[in-house]
């Protein structure tokens, strides 16, 4: 199990429990890379240094500070900033409760997973997550996250919650900007090929789906190289392919092909 990010208290109302959190992605099997001096094969390091005189910075002289004029700035220490804490540092306090299906998904930005931390809270907990799945109701809520006090959404998920930050509402651009100039009804005609197209393709949603090739190939090339193997030279030629005979799409044409192609596909497997 992953060690938690985050432990402090659920609360709604009078009603508390010690809960912790913990992020429900992961980017540790990701390749990642180091910068090196490809001269010396030894890695670059990065370090603060005075823009005045300088020299390397220690670390118990870093601080943080707002300017206010240039060269002039107010500085703050980990005291002062520690000082202005609030309390949803510590308490996630449901203060509304909302459609489940009202939020829209552009507002969603990381997944957390919230569980009891004692025992002695885990009624408290069930509660609270089997009222709002009764209700098909999500809370709302406001916490703490890298010092910025954060918009969530709790939604209940099998025995657990899940927590959700929110993006801050002017970093989402409103749709309407975007899709108002598209005045385009869809043929009807057309509309029930689609949906013959849909019905043959749906599937149940698999993590395989989400599967990154590049990442894949970056450790092949990988395994390659530890193996002082030379990569396979590409095979030159242009990729097979299917010419258009025509620059114009029909778009009927384009979807009974589509669902030929797949019926045929079928048959075969």
């Amino acid at each position: 199990m992953a060690p938690y990010y985050w432990k402090g208290y659920l609360k709604l109302s009078l009603v508390t429990c010690p809960v912790a959190m913990t992020p429900a992605t992961s980017e540790s099997e990701k390749v990642r890379f180091h910068t090196l001096n490809k001269a010396t094969g030894n890695r670059v390091v990065s370090r603060y240094v005075d823009s005045v005189t300088g020299k390397p910075v220690k670390d118990e002289n870093e601080a943080k500070g707002y300017a206010r004029g240039e060269n002039d700035y107010v500085i703050l220490t980990e005291d002062d900033l520690d000082r202005v804490a609030l309390d949803t540092v510590k308490t996630i306090d449901i203060e509304k409760f909302v459609p489940a299906d009202s939020i829209e998904w552009t507002y969603l930005e990381k997944p957390h997973y919230l569980m009891p931390d004692d025992p002695v809270g885990n009624e408290a907990f069930a509660v609270i997550r089997d009222a709002m799945k009764a209700d098909q109701v999500f809370g709302v809520s406001k916490l703490v996250m890298g010092r910025r006090e954060r918009a969530v959404i709790l939604e209940p998920r099998d025995e657990g919650i899940v927590l959700w930050s929110l993006r801050f509402g002017d970093e989402v651009r409103p749709e309407d900007s975007y899709f108002e100039d598209i005045d385009e009804d869809a043929d009807p005609d057309l509309v029930p090929l689609v949906e013959k197209l849909i019905k043959r393709k749906s599937a149940h949603w698999s993590p395989e789906m989400a599967s990154d090739p590049i990442q894949t190939s970056l450790l092949k090339l990988i395994d390659e190289k530890r193996k002082a193997l030379k990569p396979k030279k590409a095979v030159k030629g242009k990729a097979p392919g299917i010419a258009p005979s025509s620059n114009v799409v029909n778009i009927m044409d384009a979807l009974r092909k589509s669902l030929e192609a797949d019926l045929k596909g079928r048959k075969a497997g």
